[in-house]
């Protein structure tokens, strides 16, 4: 447990006794903290280091907190505990310092430590000074022993059975970049092409498919392949650097004929991401095959070092668009007929698919599910599927379906080719009144509908201020007050931006 019964009921003393005097407690400092770390950090980062972040207590200026993993503990603690611990000054003078643990299977951690004169507790174990990070270990039961071996050297993932170039359906939106993949994969005599082959989509439209396919498929050919996400090579880096082996990390790392590397937009730290350009030059230079996935194409990931964006754009940058109806359709039809040899009741008809894939569009994993509640529907029902069953069966996927993120880079091209300037004129030092205006519309927007603070648009408008961009904001909102030609332009852009 977390901490004993003494330490229970100091901690709720604390609490009830702020609740007495009309202070806040912990957990609303905590939020207020949250909002300013999302607010500074952008939503990207926050979501991505610290959703899971909680704050357990507050016991003598020491803010206790918890995270799922080992691996968001050392990141945190490396790369942000100072940002932290000044966010949550600046909130309440009570906090001193931060300690940041792993919950364990009950949500909590090992007993924080006790404070300066407390006796020992005879069943609190002592927390360790440092953190160990071992590298994952992956179940090796189902998995080819050369993968196994991969996998344990370098904490890769393993391939997805499922995920072969027989079950990828090919449209209009993805025939690129499966064509791209199956060349990379049936290379005649092991040649190296579009290298790196870098793919980029949305959730759900198929890219990691694409990449386990091709892992698949080299692998066969007897090619040893290793299988990352962002994280797991973060992970392997960190824990090789703590076990001081990470010379031996990046030979084996670069001894491998095909290295995927999925999400690779997560990849932050500036020294994992010198690393990560140090591997793709020793890969490339080797002449050993690379395939990316991430979620944006290289020239928008702010975040990576430049060497390494104009290294992942050297190659073949292909993207997969949304799916169209006609795609969806067969992707629903396919998984029917799949089912149905499991199943063979499982009775779908041609109306009722041509209704969920109208009404399904954002992904491929939301036309799984409806897939799946329609099973569940037919099976524990025992009825035949109809389009008010199906009507009813997929409700929460299409009305509850997440809003468009909408991206600055996004804002800016469509600002830019509405006002007949470019993406660079927008961002440069240019003050001519056809360039201006355009500017601060852009920064309006990236307000609006983003969750990036000031200073983080600045950062996106050429390295600007953010009392620029807070002009420019304030100007704006001005105008649209007073001129109403402005203003529906303004909620054109808008609505064509979160379409």
């Amino acid at each position: 447990m977390y901490r004993s019964e003494d330490h229970r009921a100091f901690a709720a003393a604390n609490e009830s006794g702020m609740e007495a005097s009309g202070e806040q407690t912990a957990a609303d400092v905590w939020a207020r903290v949250k909002r300013r770390l999302r607010a500074e950090l952008g939503e990207d980062i926050f979501a991505s280091w610290f959703g899971r972040l909680e704050v357990d207590t507050v016991v003598d200026g020491c803010a206790y907190l918890t995270v799922p993993t080992r691996f968001l503990k050392s990141w945190i603690e490396s790369h942000y505990a100072d940002r932290v611990l000044s966010v949550y000054r600046s909130e309440t003078k009570d906090v001193e310092r931060v300690s940041i643990g792993v919950r364990n299977s009950l949500g909590r951690e090992a007993s924080p430590q006790r404070r300066p004169n407390e006796a020992p507790r005879p069943n609190a174990a002592p927390m360790p000074a440092t953190t160990q990070i071992s590298e994952p270990k992956m179940p090796s039961m189902a998995l080819p022993a050369e993968e196994r071996s991969e996998n344990s050297d370098l904490g890769g993932a393993p391939l997805d059975p499922r995920l072969t170039f027989e079950s990828f359906i090919v449209g209009r939106s993805n025939a690129l970049a499966h064509a791209a993949a199956d060349r990379v994969a049936h290379a005649p005599n092991g040649q190296v092409i579009y290298n790196p082959l870098y793919l980029h989509a949305g959730v759900g439209l198929g890219k990691t498919h694409l990449l386990h396919a091709i892992g698949h498929e080299m692998r066969a050919q007897g090619r040893r392949v290793i299988y990352l996400t962002a994280d797991r090579f973060m992970y392997g880096f960190v824990a090789s650097l703590k076990a001081q082996t990470s010379l031996a990390f990046k030979e084996r790392l670069r001894g491998i004929d095909l290295l995927i590397i999925d999400d690779v937009q997560f990849i932050q730290g500036k020294q994992i991401q010198q690393e990560f350009g140090h591997t793709l030059n020793a890969l490339i230079d080797a002449g050993r095959q690379i395939v990316i996935a991430a979620d944006r194409p290289p020239a928008d990931l702010e975040n990576l070092d430049e060497r390494v964006r104009s290294r992942l754009a050297g190659g073949l940058v292909v993207e997969v668009t949304a799916l169209d109806e006609a795609l969806r359709t067969s992707i629903l039809s396919t998984r029917i007929e799949a089912l149905k040899t499991i199943h063979p009741t499982f009775e779908v008809g041609p109306n009722v698919i041509s209704y969920v894939a109208r009404s399904i569009t954002a992904n491929g994993r939301d036309l799984e599910g409806a897939v799946n509640r329609l099973l569940a529907h037919a099976t524990l029902t025992g009825s035949a599927i109809t389009l008010e069953t199906a009507e009813t069966a997929i409700r929460d996927l299409v009305r509850n379906r997440e809003p468009k993120r909408v991206k600055i880079e996004d804002i800016q091209k469509l600002v830019a080719s509405r006002y007949n300037v470019s993406r660079s004129d927008i961002l440069s030092e240019r003050r001519t009144a056809a360039v201006v205006r355009p500017r601060q519309i852009a920064m309006y927007l990236s307000k609006v509908l983003t969750l990036r603070s000031l200073p983080e648009i600045g950062r996106r408008f050429g390295g600007r201020d953010h009392t620029t961009v807070l002009h420019a904001v304030r100007k704006i909102e001005k105008a649209l007050g007073e001129d109403h030609a402005l203003s529906d332009e303004v909620e054109l852009l808008k609505r064509m931006l979160q379409e």
